[in-house]
């Protein structure tokens, strides 16, 4: 049995069942089961192009505002969990809530990223209603969890003057309100945050960890039993994937457009 935080006082309870992920229980209240992807889980992440929902695997991450509940629930037919993508910490322009976004907590552009622009992540005030609102998508189109990506930005050249106390607050009030709507949670990146982080995420997701020699840093989510999704554009699988196997890490190769293509280690 192992203790997750939610809704900053409030403790949740995670019952791991064999062979069926684990469900998640308030002690205050019940919020329903929470889907929590086993620590061996086969996935597929696209975020571009026309969306192939024919691989054989466990979980899909896609986009949140490019697929409608109709492709979750063919996905869900299937026999697969679908988590929905969005991005936390930038805003990007082409999105249909990118006009709730007021100037000030625009920061500077990401770099290599068109349209994106790091946001002000003290700002709860404003951005909380925006996250929120997006959580709340998620929920109503069924996905099963999120991914929230560009949750390091204290580690950034934001335009903004964060601290590493602000990135952590911003991400537990990430997962406290995914998992107050019933989803899982994880966490993208951000690995100098792991240890502080681990007991409010349920998953990790990682890109090239192998290539920047970092993936002890997600071995305390492995031996917490919950699961590391992870992908690396550059290296070749041979020089990758019997180490991420040997770590019990659910890994293999992708574009970095993040399209249909994958090369997976299982």
């Amino acid at each position: 049995m192992k203790f997750v935080a939610i809704a900053g006082l409030l403790m949740m309870v995670v019952l791991t069942i064999p062979g069926s992920g684990a469900i998640s229980r308030s002690a205050a209240s019940d919020f329903g089961e929470i889907w929590i992807p086993s620590a061996r889980t086969t996935w597929q992440w696209q975020l571009t192009g026309t969306l192939d929902r024919s691989y054989d695997v466990e979980m899909y991450d896609i986009d949140l505002f490019e697929n409608n509940a109709d492709v979750v629930a063919s996905l869900h037919a299937k026999g697969r969990r679908v988590v929905c993508y969005i991005s936390a910490g930038s805003w990007e322009n082409w999105r249909p809530d990118a006009n709730l976004f007021p100037k000030e907590v625009l920061g500077r552009r990401l770099a290599n990223w068109p349209g994106e622009r790091w946001l002000d992540i003290r700002r709860l005030d404003i951005l909380g209603p925006i996250m929120t609102a997006r959580l709340d998508l998620c929920k109503q189109k069924g996905f099963d969890g999120v991914e929230p990506d560009n949750i390091d930005a204290y580690t950034n050249n934001s335009g903004f003057p964060l601290t590493y106390d602000d990135q952590i607050a911003y991400n537990r009030f990430l997962a406290e309100e995914a998992h107050k709507r019933g989803l899982s949670i994880g966490l993208k990146n951000d690995l100098d945050q792991v240890l502080d982080l681990l007991p409010y995420f349920d998953w990790a997701i990682n890109e090239q960890c192998f290539e920047y020699k970092e993936c002890k840093k997600l071995m305390s989510f492995i031996e917490a039993g919950k699961a590391v999704f992870h992908v690396e554009y550059n290296l070749r699988v041979a020089r990758f994937c019997p180490k991420a196997n040997s770590m019990s890490f659910n890994s293999m190769k992708k574009h970095l457009d993040l399209d249909a293509w994958q090369k997976p280690c299982w």
